[in-house]
């Protein structure tokens, strides 16, 4: 039996809500606003990229000149350091902003099966290991960007010689006057065929490393893949450290000769466990860079979006709003695909469902074509996209700031130890949540001490600190409810303020999405959702089938909704129009709704007063819909 929980909580929470979200926010800059084009920046034709990007409304410019990753440019930088400079002149000239790719811990040596020189045969020692010694050293067919004759090797963050001239060459790409620089995959090699359990590295440097933080043997004291065994949680918070410090690394040497320069990696794992595997872990990340751009696979269903399930835009959703939740203002760039060929599907179909699903969570959208970071599949479809996105982009990018919402609690620690149990449970609360049209706030450790909302879920969360459970002491303390589903952490003692359900709601919801997704959306569990029932400043009564964020930009509540209604994978890109949707807001809010459609007009619509109510009645949603009140 659920215990309804009231709506009251004591005034300081109330009083707090506002200030605590607006300090935590970071001071926006470009990268907030981009609408990202990729090119590659080879030879003298920097004022033919930016002209294009002009053309087709793209805002922050990615060019392909890796220098650190190719193991030529690695030893000899000169020419590519004078072609960013070519594309820094051109693109401020236009008043863009030009950032410029490289590879993280790879680097490729071009034809090495034909030359005396490449890493591995120079610098054996500096590439990564698997516990058999073996290293990661890679040809054509390991990878697609891998080509016949070429070596393409993984390198551990310890070796020493390669880190300087690595950092050498970051300065002298900041000297150039860029404005941003782009880190490719900064893992441990974990993700090639045959490597995926490898748990790497253990190449001399990094297990010396190792030793030397915990006095441990990597080669011998951990049960490699026991997450239960705390010395491989160790080495597991070790790998994630490392890489960690080699993004701050990176950004303090960038900075060191340009203040100014955004220092940004590219990570393809998101919230799911593949972060603990490759080590690069967005949420530890986010404070020591300047934005992340996410390769997003959200770890269920297809990579691309003409052919994702419902269930698997939902997911997208989650993961996209938790990396928001991460950022704290920082932005959150998604490079992902949309189209790859399909016969039945129209490629422009398939990047308006992807563009509209990132703009109404508030990350920036990148199109690309097929699986690769340039051109694009429809560049008509992108200029209308792109053109949309820059006339509205303060609805979407301005900073948002959280009203009166139910508390989703993402614990890092229990998604590197326990994901199967932590990772239904969250993805189960966040999308019964988001398909009742209920606010959310994702709260995570660093922003758990202030956190003012009335109501606070812990989904299967099994690790907590000392910290995070004086937090939670003094959140109840202070007249906040708790839920407390699944593993009990948490060590506080019974009240009145905590509720706690064993039976873990989150988790049972999940497995029935997987199982049959209108069947589970058609029965969500109400006794419980209605025992979470705030009130808030928009109601919003629409099918599960749109999901619905919330909140407070530039003082006025919005709602974003995105519609996944009809979608069927690899057959239906457009989605069913939902009409009847209802929203009602306090009479002392206002008699006017703003309404902006995803790529429409925007338009104001008049409401009818109930009571203490003013209700409207929304337009036909297509793809999505940004909403906001009218101040009188």
């Amino acid at each position: 039996m659920f215990k309804p929980l009231t709506a009251a909580v004591g005034l300081c929470l109330l009083a707090c809500l506002t200030v605590s979200s607006a300090a935590s926010a970071q001071e926006q800059n470009w990268t907030n606003y981009v609408r990202i084009g990729a090119y590659g920046l080879d030879g003298n034709h920097a004022e033919a990229i930016v002209s294009d990007a002009e053309k087709n409304h793209v805002f922050g410019i990615e060019v392909d000149n890796d220098i650190p990753g190719r193991y030529e440019s690695f030893l000899d930088p000169a020419a590519k350091l004078n072609a960013i400079r070519a594309v820094v002149e051109a693109s401020h000239k236009y008043k863009n902003k030009a950032f410029v790719y490289i590879a993280g811990t790879e680097c490729i040596t071009a034809n090495a099966d034909k030359s005396p020189h490449s890493i591995e045969k120079d610098h054996p020692d500096w590439l990564q290991r698997n516990l058999a010694g073996e290293p990661a050293s890679f040809k054509a067919g390991s990878a697609f960007w891998i080509r016949a004759g070429d070596e393409d090797v993984w390198i551990s963050p310890y070796a020493r010689d390669w880190r300087k001239i690595y950092m050498e060459r970051v300065r002298q790409i900041a000297a150039t006057g860029i404005d941003g620089i782009y880190v490719d995959i900064p893992y441990w090699m974990t993700h090639f065929d045959g490597w995926e359990n490898s748990w790497a590295s253990f190449d001399d440097a990094t297990v010396a490393a190792f030793h030397q933080q915990t006095g441990l043997d990597a080669k011998k004291d951990l049960k490699l893949g026991d997450f239960q065994d705390p010395n491989f949680r160790k080495w597991l918070d070790f790998r994630i450290d490392t890489l960690t410090n080699f993004m701050r690394e990176i950004r303090d040497n960038a900075r060191s000769v340009n203040p100014s320069i955004m220092v940004i990696p590219e990570i393809y794992p998101g919230i799911e466990e593949e972060s603990t595997r490759v080590g690069a872990d967005v949420y530890e990340m986010y404070p020591v860079v300047d934005a992340i751009a996410h390769e997003y696979e959200f770890g269920s269903g297809d990579h691309m979006a003409s052919s994702r399930s419902q269930l698997d835009w939902f997911l997208y959703q989650a993961g996209m709003l938790t990396f928001r939740a991460f950022a704290q203002g920082k932005a959150t760039w998604i490079l992902n695909y949309s189209w790859d060929g399909d016969k039945i599907i129209s490629p422009a179909e398939a990047m308006k469902n992807l563009a509209m699903s990132q703009v109404m969570v508030g990350a920036n959208f990148w199109d690309a074509k097929g699986h690769e970071m340039s051109h694009s599949n429809d560049p008509a479809a992108r200029e209308q996209i792109f053109a949309w996105i820059a006339k509205h982009e303060k609805v979407f990018y301005a900073p948002r700031a959280p009203m009166h919402p139910v508390g989703l609690y993402f614990s890092p620690k229990s998604r590197d130890y326990n994901a199967q149990e932590f990772l239904p449970s969250y993805r189960g609360q966040f999308l019964m949540l988001l398909q009742a049209h209920r606010e959310v706030q994702v709260v995570t450790p660093r922003t758990l001490a202030n956190f003012a909302g009335e109501l606070l879920i812990l989904p299967n969360v099994s690790i907590l600190s000392s910290e995070d459970k004086k937090s939670l002491a003094n959140y109840t303390a202070q007249g906040g409810k708790l839920i407390v589903a699944g593993s009990d952490a948490t060590s506080l003692p019974s009240s009145v303020q905590i509720t706690r359900i064993p039976s873990d709601p989150g988790m049972l919801y999940f497995a029935q999405l997987q199982k049959d997704f209108p069947a589970a959306t058609a029965s969500m569990p109400e006794a419980f959702l209605d025992s979470i029932r705030l009130k808030n400043e928009m109601e919003i009564d629409a099918p599960a089938t749109v999901a619905s964020n919330f909140a407070r930009v530039d003082g006025a509540p919005h709602a974003f909704l995105a519609n996944f209604t009809g979608l069927v994978p690899g057959k239906v890109a457009n989605p069913a129009a939902v009409s009847n949707i209802h929203v009602r807001i306090p009479a002392n809010a206002g008699q006017t709704l703003a309404y902006l459609p995803f790529l429409g007009e925007q338009q104001f619509l008049q409401g009818i007063r109930k009571g203490d109510l003013i209700e409207f009645t929304l337009p036909p949603i297509e793809r999505g819909a940004a909403i906001w009140i009218v101040a009188k």
